[in-house]
């Protein structure tokens, strides 16, 4: 997780699961972020393996999510257990009512903190 994502998160999540998340997470400088890992603002694909079903989705904070244009809130329990996993990974996601889904993160379609290293211009 980068150090500026960290800082901002902690504080939404004070009394949420995601707090929960950032006690396990390590904290990387952007240079050291791979680019298959799902970060704030990371656009990926996830399938849901017990129904088959696959999904893209944006990875926002809360005051940006909107469901119609695939941006998912961190503090949406989708949004929690994607934070922070690597393409190929898998995760339980518990629904409402306590079902547990079995996600698997496809691929990072974009993380914009590795994108382009703006200092020196390389992809």
């Amino acid at each position: 997780m980068l150090l500026g994502d960290y800082t901002q998160l902690r504080g939404l999540a004070r009394d949420h699961d995601l707090s929960d998340e950032l006690d396990r997470a390590i904290v990387v400088p952007w240079e050291r972020m791979p680019r298959d890992v799902v970060t704030m603002h990371s656009r990926c694909i996830y399938i849901d393996e017990n129904v088959g079903v696959q999904r893209e989705i944006e990875l926002v904070y809360p005051d940006e999510a909107d469901p119609a244009e695939g941006k998912v809130s961190v503090l949406a329990p989708i949004g929690s257990a994607l934070l922070g996993v690597a393409a190929g990974q898998s995760i339980d996601w518990e629904l409402p009512g306590g079902r547990v889904h079995r996600l698997r993160l496809v691929r990072v379609l974009h993380q914009p903190d590795a994108a382009t290293d703006t200092q020196t211009g390389n992809q």
